[in-house]
């Protein structure tokens, strides 16, 4: 079977908008989902699920519960990552996207802690680990489609629509709320208004699993299933190979502290009575839209960039270019400020952010070869995430209602964390001139740069 210079198979060109657009659908609706949780723990949960009683105990507890779906990630990154390495990435798509569904749908069911007592925390926490386990497959999955039918040189803008995906995502999640918030009583709203986004899940499901299922599945994974018998553990292979890659995308992927410390922290520290800020919560239901829809602008133009210029210059320059911000974001917030701390926001959240997040699923990708690569990339991400997931909770135990000095605590965290993950990415090879085939191999060469820019110059 002849291929290309970039490593795709004959038959497979012609199918990278196809893959793309599929990897876009699918990760829209199934992180519409995981946002529509992270929206309703910062909002309501504490008030609805947890006893009433001392406001920070109420807070760390619902930002545990969303947590939890972290942590469950990496348990799903092992078993999801090993059957989209084995069995296929449309095969494991399908899956992440059945579980998401119908845990979210069962979320808007639970009955509430003045109606069923400790039972409606333990019942929220239990659909909240499904739901990590689900989404701990999907992007490892459509990136990697997506990447493996991507035109040479194009690696970095066709996997982008991935990331593009689970931002117009977080965009509806934010955007089903604001209607609700805006013409229900707080009481309706509490009482039953922030189901309706949760039940609304159900036609998430029914859409995704007719989109996934008509998914062609990657031509090199067929390719290399052919050549080669399956690994009965790629966990075990990829560590073994790849192990120092794994460390370092997990570090990489701390920078996600960005949209935990706007969205998460951020909405908590601006709303919740306890920090006597209280801004309206209407302004944390615009933020997440208004910011997403400029990273929806700015995400392919970053990662063209990074099919141009490499991947690790946007990955550091992302890393703390955001994280420097945190500081004046978080000040803002405690001077009750909304115009700056909406301006500051989407300047951390929706453009030095994205810079990184515009670049890291094909990056992630490349270091991985087809062997390993949804495991590799499943298990680093997910394992950064679950440390991540938990940095809401030690952000409101270090800097609690009442603090004096919350920008100045959880802004410093937050950015030695991206200094962190800029280091991780200055310490990993550059691949963007790496063919497809060659991926992942130590031994592997780059092409030089005037024949790389010669073959960009002709793929679409």
């Amino acid at each position: 079977m002849s291929s290309d210079t970039g490593g795709r198979s004959a038959e497979s060109r012609g199918t990278p908008r196809k893959a793309a657009a599929s990897g876009w659908i699918g990760s829209a609706l199934e992180y519409y989902d995981w946002f529509v949780y992270a929206q309703a723990a910062a909002l309501v949960f504490p008030t609805i699920f947890f006893p009433e009683g001392d406001p920070t105990v109420a807070l760390v507890s619902s930002l545990g519960t969303y947590a939890v779906g972290y942590v469950a990630r990496p348990i799903g990154a092992v078993v999801l990552g090993h059957w989209g390495d084995r069995r296929g990435r449309k095969n494991v798509l399908v899956l992440a996207m059945l579980l998401m569904g119908l845990s979210t749908f069962a979320v808007a069911l639970l009955p509430t802690y003045h109606q069923v007592g400790m039972l409606a925390p333990v019942l929220l926490v239990l659909l909240r680990f499904v739901q990590g386990f689900a989404v701990a497959g999907e992007l490892s999955g459509a990136s990697a489609m997506i990447v493996e039918q991507a035109p040479f040189g194009r690696r970095g803008y066709y996997a982008s629509f991935s990331l593009h995906g689970t931002q117009a995502g977080q965009v509806i999640a934010a955007a089903m709320f604001l209607p609700l918030s805006a013409f229900l009583s707080d009481e309706a709203f509490d009482a039953w208004g922030w189901r309706v986004p949760f039940l609304l899940s159900a036609v998430v499901v029914f859409a995704g699993y007719l989109i996934r299922r008509r998914v062609a599945e990657s031509a090199l994974f067929e390719e290399e299933r052919q050549q080669r018998r399956p690994q009965r553990a790629p966990i075990v292979q990829v560590l073994r190979e790849s192990g120092a890659d794994v460390l370092r995308a997990t570090c990489m992927t701390l920078v996600n502290v960005i949209g935990v410390v706007v969205s998460v922290f951020g909405a908590a520290y601006a709303t919740q009575p306890g920090y006597g800020i209280e801004m309206d919560k209407s302004v944390y239901l615009w933020i997440p839209v208004v910011a997403n829809l400029v990273a929806l602008l700015f995400i392919p133009w970053f990662a063209n960039l990074s099919d141009r210029f490499g991947r690790r210059p946007l990955m550091i320059i992302g890393s703390l270019g955001s994280g420097s911000l945190s500081y004046a974001y978080l000040w803002s917030v405690g001077q009750g400020n909304v115009l700056l701390t909406v301006v500051l926001a989407i300047l951390a959240w929706g453009v030095f952010y994205q810079v990184w997040n515009a670049t890291f699923a094909s990056y992630f990708q490349e270091l991985f070869p087809a062997r390993t690569r949804v495991t590799g990339f499943a298990i680093a991400q997910n394992l950064g995430l679950a440390i991540t997931a938990f940095l809401p909770s030690t952000f409101a135990l270090l800097a609690p209602p009442g603090s004096a000095n919350v920008p100045l605590v959880v802004g410093s965290l937050c950015f030695g964390i991206t200094v962190l993950g800029a280091v991780a990415a200055w310490s990993a090879r550059e691949t963007h001139r790496f063919p497809l085939a060659d991926l992942g191999a130590k031994d592997a060469r780059p092409l030089p740069k005037e024949e790389f820019d010669r073959l960009r110059a002709h793929s679409r």
